[in-house]
């Protein structure tokens, strides 16, 4: 087994390329994520819109993964990435429009919700091929640091242009990003054929997810992958309405917390130990954030978000363990799952938080998911033992 360092991964070819589009990709959506979310709730007053402004078009990727996903692994990477980004440069210069009534926004959202379902299969299936097995949990965890770092980045610079510009000005530079991104992948990758033979279709689609799905521990890591994180991200849509004018502020310092976690769990932590820590990090995702339930000011606030966020690192732990369950040629197809979940279990999450928050109080809401993300977290928890233990011995013949 190759053992992979830092400075390894960006020497192996494609690596950095794809390191560094992924990272426009990332600023072009916080960016556009912030300027979005502030554009519908000064518009609208509403808390449940402008959350699911920012995280509702992950709804839609349920949807795209029972219909698109075999295109993952069925699908030369580098022209897949390279259209997605594309895409997502025409949908944000649209969202940019004057006048575009709150329905159209949302229609635009959920075209690129089912677009950006077959990307989080491509990319992440892409990196398990140029890095192999051994080497995709150093090489996601990169990428999840710059996520951090990236996001960082955009959420700050989006509160500088938000405030000094206007939010159509940052939902155009978020456009040209993205067109940024599409250009990289397609000069900076090489042409790859598709990991598995025959074409995308529905049915495939639905016959892997089957596969995938049919097995316990499979489907009890996707769960764990997926519910705890996105109540918590629920908790994450609320910043706007929160904080107003340290929206920025809160999601830079959730940012941070990731990245800590993320270089943590992928760097710094022993295999023995680190297996055994995807429970007590998905408590340290949900926990800090029971404090809202009295109200903190927005410094108090930020502490807690950075540390709550140090629990995303959890989800390094869960993917190597999914890696090690699934057969190669299905790797693309079983992250992508993992990926649409995910995003659309944050979707939830949002709507949610949300529709508790129009109700009584962004702070009501955020601790009423923090309750909800440990309850789940401590019941997959349990089946996964009850799983794993031994059977009982029959008792002897008398």
């Amino acid at each position: 087994m190759r053992t992979h360092t830092y400075q390894t991964l960006f020497r192996t070819p494609e690596f950095t390329p794809l390191f560094l589009f992924c990272s426009a990709q990332t600023v072009a959506q916080t960016v556009g994520g912030l300027a979005l979310g502030t554009l519908v709730y000064r518009a609208t007053d509403s808390p449940l819109l402008s959350a699911v402004s920012m995280f509702g078009p992950s709804l839609a990727q349920v949807l795209g993964a029972t219909l698109f996903l075999s295109g993952a692994d069925r699908l030369p990477p580098r022209r897949a990435l390279a259209g997605i980004s594309a895409a997502f440069a025409a949908g944000t210069a649209l969202l940019a429009t004057p006048g575009l009534p709150v329905w159209a926004v949302f229609a635009v959202l959920l075209v690129q919700g089912l677009i950006a379902s077959l990307g989080g299969g491509v990319r992440w299936g892409l990196l398990n091929e140029v890095l192999t097995k051994d080497g995709y949990l150093l090489g996601r965890s990169v990428f999840n640091m710059m996520s951090g770092l990236m996001q960082i980045t955009g959420y700050a610079t989006g509160g500088v242009l938000v405030a000094a510009l206007s939010p159509r000005v940052s939902l155009l530079l978020s456009a040209v990003l993205h067109a940024v991104a599409a250009a990289g992948f397609r000069t900076g990758l090489r042409h790859r054929p598709p990991r598995s033979a025959g074409r995308p279709s529905v049915a495939v689609t639905w016959r892997t997810n089957a596969l995938l799905w049919g097995d316990r521990s499979r489907r009890l890591t996707y769960l764990g992958l997926w519910l705890p994180n996105g109540l918590v991200v629920g908790c994450e849509s609320l910043y706007v309405s929160y904080a107003p004018g340290a929206a920025g502020t809160l999601f830079a310092c959730a940012a941070l917390g990731m990245l800590v976690g993320d270089m943590t769990v992928g760097r710094l932590l022993p295999v023995a130990l680190r297996r055994h820590l995807a429970t007590p990090l998905l408590l340290l995702l949900a926990m800090p954030y029971l404090v809202f339930a009295l109200r903190p000011p927005v410094p108090l606030a930020a502490c807690l978000v950075a540390c709550a966020s140090v629990g995303f690192g959890a989800s390094l732990v869960q993917q190597e363990r999914l890696m090690a369950l699934t057969p190669d040629e299905l790797g693309g197809h079983a992250l992508g799952l993992h990926s649409a979940g995910m995003l659309t279990a944050q979707g939830v999450g949002a709507s949610l938080a949300g529709s508790v928050a129009q109700v009584t109080s962004p702070a009501v809401a955020m601790t009423v998911m923090a309750v909800a993300s440990t309850g789940v977290t401590l019941t997959l928890a349990t089946a996964a033992r009850r799983a794993h233990a031994p059977a009982p011995r029959p008792a002897p013949a008398p």
